[in-house]
This record gives C-alpha cells, sequence and structure tokens, in this order.
C-alpha cells in the first residue's frame, strides 16, 4: 500500500469521516445523511421508517436484540459490523451507537458509520492507545534516528536502567552496559535503513537488575515513519526469556552427551568425555574421580566416610588453557580428606551443591604433589556441585562441577541437570567397566591358550606377532601355533574361530588342543583338516541335540579357518592345506615375495569337498608367513584382496634387524594399534640339516644285515662324538631293523639324523603299524618295542608314500649349536 493510500485509510478511519444516523427506540431509521447514502447507495426515501436490521448482513442482523440490551445496559457500544449497500455487496464498518435526547425527550440513537476496509484496525482512542502500551508486560520503548530512548513503558524498569524519564535521550549502552548493546543497535540501524522489521532476534547478557546471572531475552524492532514516509526512529519490544533459553540449553548438553559421551568402551576415554561435556556451557571446570577397582573392570565394594578411599582422575577438562584449577593429573590417585565432600557424595550416594564457596577454604584433596594446598579463591572458584556416578545401585566415583567464570551460582536446576548428565554418563562407565572385566577375562584366557614360548628346534626360526581386536568387537579366537614333529619335522599352524569375547577365546582353545592331538599322530595337512572338520561338526551337532549349557558352546567353532604346514629341515620339503583360510605367503632368500597358489577348502565344519594339500620346495633361508584374515582388510572381498596382498607384499619385502622385529614390523605397518579384528602372524624363516647331520642306508631284507647295520650306525655316532649313545642306539637300530625285516615288505631303510635329538628312523614297504606289547614270561619274542619304548625318550610310527616309518629319539645332553 502506498503511502497515500495509507493516509486516505487513516483519514476514512477518522471518526470526523463517519456517516450518522438516527435510530428510534424501535430501532427504526428516523434520519439518513448525505454519508450514510454514499457509504451504502441508499436513498433517504428507501431507508427512513425501515428497520435498521434491514441494512445488516443476516448474521449479524441476529445480534441486533443484544447489541440493543448492551446500549440500554451501558449507554452504548462499538464494534464492527457486516452492512449491506444497495444491490446486496457487503461493506465491513466500525459502528458506535451512542444515546440521543430529541425536544420532547423521546428516546433516540445516534449512530455513526465509518468503512473500515483497508483499514489496520479499530479507530482506539488515544486513552486506549496509551492503556495498551503502558499496562503491557511487554517491555517497550521508541528509539529516535540517532537511537536514542525517546519513551518507554513501565515495563522496562524490571530490567533495571531507571524509569522512563531517567532513559530518555540515552543510548543503550548507557541504560544496560552488561548487554551487547553494539549488536543489538546494529539491528535497529538495519531496520531504520531497510524498513523491514526484525521478529524474535534472541540475546544473552547481564542486565542491571541481576548483574550476576545471565539471562536472556527476545527482542523485535520495527521501523516508525512521519506523514511523509520518513523514519522517525524504532519501535522495540523485550520480553524476558531465561527460562526458554536454558530450557534449550539443557536439552542441547543433554542431546550433545548422548552423542559425546559413550562413543567407545573405553572407562578412561568415557569419564573424559563427561568432563569434555560439561565444561564452556554448563561450567568452568569438570573433574571426574573413579573408583580403582572400577578402572579394573572390578565390582566397587561398599565404603565408609572414614576409609582412605582409592579414588582416581579419570578425566578434566577446564575452560582455561592447562587446566590450572586440577592440581591432580589425569591417572594420577585422587585422595580426598575424611569427611570431605566428595567423600560424603561417594559413601552416602547423595549430590551436594554450594551455591557460594568459602574463597579461603582449602581444597578437598589430599597427597597433593609438591605439597600445594591451594585454596578456593587461589584457584578462581566459587560455585561447586558434585554428583556421585552411580549405575545398578553401585557408586562408582564422583563428578565435580565448579564455576569460575559464570557469575550465577549452580542452582537446584543446575544439579538436577548435572544429576541427569551424571546418569547418563554413569550407565556408559558402567557398561565399558563391565567390557573391561570381560575383555581382561577373555584377554588372560586368550593369552594362556596360545603358547607362552614357541618350542626350540632345528627346522625353522620363528616369530609370532598377536594384536587383539579393539573395545568395539572384543577379543577374538585367532590362534598359532608350532608343533614339533618326528623326524625333525615341525607344523606350523594359524587358525580363526569366528566371533569375539570369551566363547570364541575357549573355543579357540579346544579347536587349538585338537590339531596338537592330531598333530601327533603324524599325519599329511590334509588329513589333519579332514579329521579336524569331522571333530567340530561332531561337536556342534552334539550341542544342538543337547540341553541348553552354561558353558562355551561348541558351535562357536563352526566356520572356523585353519592353516596347517609341514616342513622337513633334511630336504627342505613344505607341504600344506587350508580349510577356510589365507594362503600363507614365502620370502625367498633374495628378498623376493610370492603367495603359495594353495586350494582353498571349506571353513572348519561346514562340509564340501575333500581337503588338499600342496608341497614345495624351500630354499634355506626362506621364510613362511602364516597369517589370519585380519592382516589384510579385505580379505573376503576379491576385489580389493589383489591390493591388500600388495600391500603385505612391500612390508615383507622390508629388511630388519631380527625376525622378530621384522614381523612386529608387518603387522605395525598393516594393522592399526586398535585392529577390528584380531590379527595372528607366524613368521618361519627356515634351516636345512646339512648332509654331515644326517646318515642313511639302504637295506636288503636279509637278517644278515642287522649285524653290520649296527656296526655302521656306532661308526656313525663316533663320528659324531657321540659314543655315549652307541649302546642303546644298537639296540634300537637292531630292534627296529629286524622287526621291518621279518614283518614288513619291500625294501628296508635306515636313516639318522643328529638334531637336538637323536633320531632313528626305519622305513618299510608295510602299511601296518606296530603295538606294543606286553610278552609274559615264556614268550620266545614280542620285547623289541618294549625296548626300545623303555631305551628312548619318544618313538612312533607315521605313514609315508608305500610305507611307514617307525622313529624312534633319544635326548641329547649337549645339543649342536
Amino acid at each position: 500500500m502506498s503511502t497515500h493510500e495509507e493516509q486516505d485509510a487513516r483519514q476514512r478511519f477518522d471518526v470526523a469521516d463517519a456517516a450518522p444516523l438516527l435510530l428510534d427506540a424501535q430501532g427504526v431509521v428516523t434520519s439518513w445523511t448525505h454519508g450514510a447514502q454514499r457509504l451504502l447507495a441508499y436513498t433517504a426515501a428507501e431507508v427512513v421508517g425501515t428497520k435498521a436490521t434491514a441494512l445488516l448482513s443476516p448474521e449479524d442482523a441476529s445480534r441486533v436484540p443484544e447489541l440493543a440490551e448492551r446500549c440500554r445496559r451501558d449507554g452504548g457500544w462499538a464494534g464492527l459490523l457486516t452492512a449491506r449497500c444497495k444491490g446486496g455487496r457487503p461493506v465491513r464498518v466500525m459502528v458506535r451507537i451512542t444515546p440521543a435526547v430529541e425536544p420532547g425527550g423521546a428516546p433516540h440513537w445516534l449512530v455513526l458509520l465509518s468503512d473500515v476496509a483497508g483499514a489496520r484496525g479499530w479507530d482506539m482512542t488515544r486513552e486506549v492507545l496509551e492503556q495498551m502500551v503502558t499496562d503491557s508486560p511487554v517491555g517497550i520503548a521508541i528509539v529516535d534516528a540517532d537511537l536514542r530512548c525517546v519513551w518507554s513503558n513501565e515495563a522496562l524498569e524490571r530490567y533495571g536502567g531507571g524509569s522512563p524519564g531517567e532513559r530518555l535521550g540515552r543510548r543503550l549502552a548507557e541504560i544496560q552496559p552488561g548487554l551487547d548493546s553494539e549488536g543489538i543497535e546494529t539491528q535497529m540501524r538495519r531496520v531504520l535503513e531497510t524498513g523491514r522489521p526484525v521478529v524474535g532476534y534472541e540475546h544473552v547478557g547481564q542486565i542491571r537488575s541481576a548483574p550476576h546471572r545471565e539471562t536472556a531475552h527476545m527482542m523485535s524492532f520495527t521501523r516508525l515513519d512521519d506523514d511523509q514516509g520518513h523514519p522517525m526512529g524504532v519501535y522495540y519490544t523485550v520480553v524476558d526469556i531465561t527460562e526458554r533459553h536454558r530450557a534449550r540449553q539443557r536439552l542441547a548438553l543433554l542431546d550433545r552427551a548422548g552423542e559425546q559421551i559413550g562413543r567407545s568402551l573405553d572407562i578412561m576415554r568415557t569419564a573424559q568425555e563427561l568432563a569434555d561435556v560439561a565444561v564452556q556451557d554448563f561450567a568452568d571446570f569438570v573433574s571426574v574421580d573413579l573408583l580403582e577397582s572400577v578402572l579394573r573392570g572390578a565390582e566397587p565394594e561398599p565404603l565408609s566416610d572414614t576409609d582412605q578411599v582409592p579414588l582416581r582422575r579419570a578425566g578434566h577438562r577446564s575452560v582455561e588453557p592447562g587446566t590450572p584449577e586440577a592440581v591432580v593429573e589425569i591417572g594420577a590417585a585422587a585422595t580426598y580428606l575424611a569427611g570431605s565432600p566428595p567423600i560424603r557424595c561417594l559413601t552416602t550416594a547423595r549430590s551436594w551443591r554450594e551455591e557460594r564457596l568459602d574463597p579461603l577454604a582449602k581444597e578437598w584433596a589430599t597427597d597433593i604433589p609438591d605439597g600445594r594446598a591451594a585454596t578456593f579463591l587461589e584457584l578462581g572458584l566459587h560455585s561447586v556441585m558434585i554428583v556421585p556416578i552411580q549405575a545398578r545401585g553401585v557408586t562408582m566415583g564422583v563428578t565435580t562441577f565448579f564455576r569460575r567464570h559464570h557469575q550465577d551460582p549452580f542452582d537446584e536446576d543446575d544439579l538436577s541437570l548435572a544429576e541427569d548428565l551424571v546418569s547418563r554418563a554413569a550407565v556408559c562407565v558402567d557398561n565399558a567397566r563391565r567390557y573391561t572385566r570381560e575383555r581382561d577375562s577373555a584377554l588372560v584366557l586368550q593369552r594362556s591358550l596360545l603358547p607362552q614360548r614357541l618350542p626350540e628346534q632345528d627346522a625353522v626360526e620363528v616369530a609370532a606377532c598377536y594384536r587383539p581386536a579393539d573395545e568395539l568387537t572384543g577379543l577374538g579366537g585367532d590362534w598359532y601355533d608350532l608343533i614339533p614333529l618326528s623326524g625333525a619335522r615341525v607344523a606350523l599352524v594359524v587358525g580363526e574361530v569366528p566371533g569375539h569375547g570369551i566363547d570364541a577365546a575357549a573355543a579357540m582353545g579346544r579347536v587349538r588342543t585338537a590339531v596338537r592331538t592330531l598333530a601327533a599322530l603324524d599325519l599329511p595337512p590334509e588329513e589333519v583338516l579332514a579329521h579336524l572338520d569331522d571333530l567340530v561338526a561332531r561337536m556342534a551337532r552334539e550341542e544342538g541335540e543337547g540341553p541348553p549349557a552354561a558353558e562355551v558352546s561348541d558351535e562357536q567353532a563352526m566356520g572356523s579357518g585353519c592353516v596347517y604346514v609341514v616342513y622337513d629341515p633334511v630336504d627342505g620339503q613344505c607341504t600344506m592345506a587350508a580349510a577356510g583360510h589365507p594362503a600363507p605367503a614365502v620370502v625367498r632368500p633374495d628378498g623376493t615375495v610370492r603367495f603359495v597358489d594353495l586350494p582353498q577348502g571349506p571353513p572348519l565344519g561346514a562340509g564340501g569337498p575333500p581337503f588338499e594339500a600342496v608341497e614345495l620346495s624351500l630354499a634355506e633361508g626362506s621364510t613362511l608367513a602364516l597369517h589370519t584374515d585380519g592382516l589384510l582388510a579385505h580379505a573376503h572381498d576379491g576385489g580389493a584382496l589383489a591390493a591388500d596382498r600388495d600391500r603385505l607384499r612391500q612390508a615383507l619385502e622390508r629388511r630388519a634387524s631380527s625376525l622378530d622385529a621384522r614381523c612386529r614390523a608387518v603387522v605395525d605397518a598393516l594393522v592399526p594399534a586398535r585392529p577390528y579384528d584380531d590379527v595372528a602372524l607366524l613368521m618361519a624363516h627356515t634351516r636345512l640339516l646339512g648332509a654331515d647331520r644326517v646318515a642313511d642306508w639302504d637295506l636288503a631284507a636279509d637278517p644278515a644285515v642287522v649285524a653290520d647295520t649296527r656296526k655302521e650306525a656306532a661308526r656313525q655316532l663316533t663320528e659324531w662324538n657321540l659314543e655315549e649313545l652307541a649302546f642303546t642306539t644298537e639296540l634300537v637300530v637292531s630292534e627296529l631293523v629286524t622287526n621291518a625285516i621279518r614283518h614288513a615288505e619291500g625294501p628296508v631303510r635306515l636313516r639318522l639324523i643328529r638334531g637336538r635329538a637323536l633320531i632313528c628312523e626305519v622305513y618299510d614297504g608295510s602299511a601296518t603299524a606296530p603295538h606294543l606289547r606286553h610278552p609274559r614270561a615264556t614268550d620266545e619274542g614280542g620285547r623289541g618295542l618294549l625296548l626300545v619304548s623303555q631305551f628312548t625318550e619318544r618313538w612312533g610310527t607315521r605313514f609315508a608314500p608305500g610305507g611307514k616309518v617307525i622313529w624312534a629319539e633319544q635326548a641329547l645332553t649337549d645339543p649342536p649349536a
């Protein structure tokens, strides 16, 4: 609407321009003016003598009896009605009815009609307008174009800054120096320049009526123009929204706490997150102290306020850089005086609040480094709350909130908010505590099930590195092992049980034990995995058929992976098979790396085609790298596996000072400090037993060769400086060769190996294994293997292509270097 139109609307709204008409006591029109004719288009002849209701819309005509009664009671009436012009067009009119008396005393009513089409409201008197603005509970003020106060209502007095008369001619910075006057006046200038009002501008500051308390206000600004449309000043309103602002702050703080506290299952980190969330918007310094038993994952014990409570600082944060208020460092013991507020809150499980601290009171902590006992005045702290950290009815520590820069002290609402905040964090702390207990138990179990020290042997130099998963997934069931076999050979094993936690660790122990048991049978790798597959499947079936058990389920082992490698240091032959597990890598003596093309059998217990083994010859100085799939981030993603193998190849090609260092370097290069999945890496640097440590003879199937064979064996021991073992060795050779010639078929071969033990092996072409017998006194034979078992450290049988090998070992007092 243009300025001219606005002025025209105001003029049409003026009482002076109203169209008068006269009604008698019965509401009949007795006088009709030209103004009324202009407004409604009826002539006097058409209207005089008719009821006034005929000039109104049906809805408003029905109100006439009620309005007549109000006029008689109140002496008049004013309000909006809808009249009908000639032709039926509705016209919204302002109506004022006042009593009028004609000569002779007959009662009449004077009616003033004013067209309000396009007008902005009623035509109010000055008294009505003054009543609206002066009695309004909303603070209202007007400033001129120089932003100096020219009028304000009494509601603004409650904010301080003086009465309306004292505010006249002053700028906002003079009236309320604790507010952001520059920001508020910027809004005023923008309204003066653009004419566009600003609604709902919020700001926070200190007002003179509450100088030590932050208050929030919402302001709206509207430009005032003169009759020519030139800006005269700004009309603004002020509403106190402190409570709403604080409610929003509380909700925002709780929302932020829900997002930022408990993002990990680390107790110390969770405590620090609690301190981080509360500082700045709510408190100026926050400390979180937890019982030492909680940090260990144990259940807290009941305490009394006279106990020396073993608390430890788990987290703190200050608005000041360097946290000057902290007299105890994170991780250090936090010891408090007996009966002090922190101890009382800890033992009674009740919160405590002090609006104004005694500035000269000593800090409650004892055993402070350097003996410094600071006062609260020195620390700059003036208000405090202490809230116990409780979950499931157990108190685990205390959280202390201080204010330093916030001028207003903590009130009851603040304490309620702090308790809500801490209770949310307490659940996270308790979850982290319980997880820590389970994780530590699982870690102890897993480490007890892993080999503490790999056995000494001559076949390989070994190094192993195990890295458990992070706290989000828990420990897994990865394991590695080295198992000495007969004939100086070794079995290298790496496996993985699916899942995490104690169940996975226990299932891993069972599978690893089964592998060691099967390895003692000296079976080929593919047969070991076949028996292991049957065993896992059978255990899972039996578990599923039986009643629910509290102990670890055997079904946990279903889907386990394993790679089983046998290495022979005599000829450098290596045989391996895999069940749902990554193939090993081989680092050649020249440093180049290749991955074994190993057929992937199904995971253990899953069923499927038979396991296949591959055999390869390794040069002395080669390194086998067996690992679980956690070492390769995308072990189950074929598209990314090639890239991960390239990374592994690069890591394996790097030189290191030792095999242990090389093993750790590979894991560090490929795996984060807290990986998503467990990682196990076993590296074996191969050795070969030289010809000077192995002697063998092909023997004819004739009993006559036994004596010569004993002599050859004795001569070999003399060359090896093992004469003290000659008698036992001759006895073993005699019995094993005699049994092979007497009961077996095909060629017979004798081999002596000088390693960490003296190994005697006899090969024959029979697939029948001998059995140890306990002959009666009257038996003429059957004592050979009994003698062998008594005179040697251990003995056994293993099957080989085309026959079998019976072997026996004697310990050497001084094994070769």
